[in-house]
């Protein structure tokens, strides 16, 4: 990726925060007014907000320490002027920003204390030398004002622990409160199960310790959600050891939390959940790993679904597709990575689940690695290639040109940003280059339609429009809720 250059100085950044952090206007809806599916809502205002990370970002001199953008959402969409920069040298925060320490390289938007707005935790590689901890997980709270970092904590961890890796939030005891899966223990092969509601000082209501591998693999993705229907989100986890994949185990979400004896599930690589055919079933949709072969530079890219049931995801009633599926744009080639990135969502309006594709290594016409997005509908029969729609920076209307390496669909989420019961389709290229700055990065968003996501009135924001620390920032590499494996930017 090449070596991060310094973009700003300590006091810039510092002056940065202070004029990108002021308090946005109170909602004029009240909390008891806002649709319960609302769950990435900062401000509280009824409107789903975007968290966008730049982990790669340097940020007063050093390298790789990151920031995060929320974007917040109105009936008008998203707009610059309503994006807030926040690093960890933004007062509240714990900690300051360091080399390699990745701020926010992973995010998840749930709310967490119980209150009504959605909180953000976030990830960080950074050391902390009192308790030999490797790694933190950071909550910043949402807030009728705007986030900001008053009041940010650290989750506790114990001493000599490695923290955050596998992150996964769901309602695992089925109270209603949101419970974080991690590692958060000196033991690798245990996981934490933190049951919310979590206090202010950032520890949870109660914790779990599971024992979830059975040989020396690693996790290489999770999923959860209600996958047997009874009102209780379930775990999926899934396993590679060095280049082999080694399949996967579902854990079932009881009355008094995550089952400690697992179920066995196929291997996957990338995952998303949504009912696709409106049954009541959570499915789960996957990108498979080709040959059970973990190297994917090179993959052409499938998706295989597993349709929720009574006994969790069918590997019976199942679908596959690829960019050779009838009525699916473009055509299955060597490295496009369909399905690099998934995200679950209903972009019509018609109560079936959709699916958007990430396709980042996509050549368009004769640019290699220009990527795009791919929408598949759901319907009454599930995910087929009916109707699907393809998005790039070709595509007329949606702002920018395509450029060799700028991997949009790097990152991808489907979220109501405007508020019109449709979701709407965020798109990250974080290879994007922004005039001379490379892999500065940018983020798109295409609004939702009762036909689907259209580029009418599309939306792009990135570093530079933002005044924040471009250079390599690779911002757009991942989305609030959109934790899918790293790609390779050049």
């Amino acid at each position: 990726m090449g070596i991060r250059r310094p973009a700003v100085t300590t006091a810039a950044v510092a002056a940065l925060i202070g004029a990108l952090t002021v308090p946005l206007a109170e909602g004029t809806a009240s909390a008891a007014e806002v649709n319960a599916t609302v769950r990435e809502d900062f401000n509280g205002d009824g409107y789903q907000d975007l968290a966008i990370a730049a982990p790669a970002a340097t940020v007063g001199g050093h390298s790789w320490a990151g920031y995060v953008a929320i974007s917040y959402g109105s009936a008008k969409g998203l707009s610059q002027a309503r994006t807030a920069i926040i690093t960890q040298d933004t007062p509240g925060v714990p900690g300051t920003s360091g080399d390699n320490d990745g701020f926010g390289y992973e995010l998840i938007p749930r709310d967490l204390d119980g209150d009504g707005l959605t909180d953000l935790a976030l990830l960080t590689h950074e050391y902390l030398p009192a308790n030999n901890n490797g790694g933190s997980v950071i909550i910043l709270w949402g807030r009728r004002t705007g986030m900001s970092g008053k009041d940010a904590v650290r989750i506790p961890a114990p001493v000599n622990a490695f923290v955050g890796d596998d992150i996964t939030t769901g309602d695992f005891d089925g109270d209603g409160h949101t419970d974080l899966f991690m590692q958060n223990a000196e033991d690798y092969d245990v996981r934490a199960v933190l049951y919310g509601p979590f206090g202010r000082n950032g520890s949870p209501a109660r914790e779990q310790q599971l024992t979830v591998f059975s040989t020396d693999n690693t996790i290489c993705t999770t999923a959860a959600g209600d996958f047997n229907g009874d009102g209780i989100d379930d775990l999926a986890t899934f396993y590679v050891y060095e280049d082999h994949a080694e399949g996967g185990k579902l854990w079932l979400g009881t009355r008094t939390g995550l089952s400690t004896v697992p179920g066995r599930l196929p291997s996957a690589n990338t995952t998303a959940v949504g009912d696709f055919d409106k049954d009541g079933y959570v499915d789960l949709a996957t990108r498979v790993f080709p040959n059970g072969e973990t190297y994917l530079e090179d993959d052409p890219g499938t998706i295989k679904i597993y349709y929720g049931s009574s006994a969790g995801p069918s590997t019976t009633r199942t679908k596959t597709i690829t960019q050779e599926t009838a009525g699916v744009p473009g055509v299955s080639e060597k490295g496009d990575q369909f399905g690099a990135r998934l995200s679950a969502g209903d972009v019509n309006g018609d109560g079936y689940a959709d699916l958007a594709v990430g396709d980042p290594g996509e050549a368009i016409g004769s640019v290699a690695k220009a990527g795009s997005v791919v929408v598949l509908k759901g319907g009454k029969g599930g995910l087929t290639g009916t109707g699907a729609q393809s998005f790039h920076q070709d595509t007329p209307g949606v702002p920018g040109s395509v450029e060799k390496g700028d991997l949009f669909g790097g990152s991808v989420r489907l979220l109501d940003v405007t508020g019109d019961g449709k979701a709407d389709l965020a798109a990250g290229a974080p290879g994007e280059n922004l005039g001379t700055i490379a892999n500065g990065g940018a983020v798109w968003l295409l609004r939702g339609t009762v036909t689907g996501p259209t580029a009418s009135q599309a939306f792009a924001e990135n570093p530079v429009d933002l005044r924040a620390p471009a250079s390599r920032a690779e911002f757009g590499e991942n989305l609030g809720g959109d934790n899918g494996p790293l790609l390779l930017i050049p």
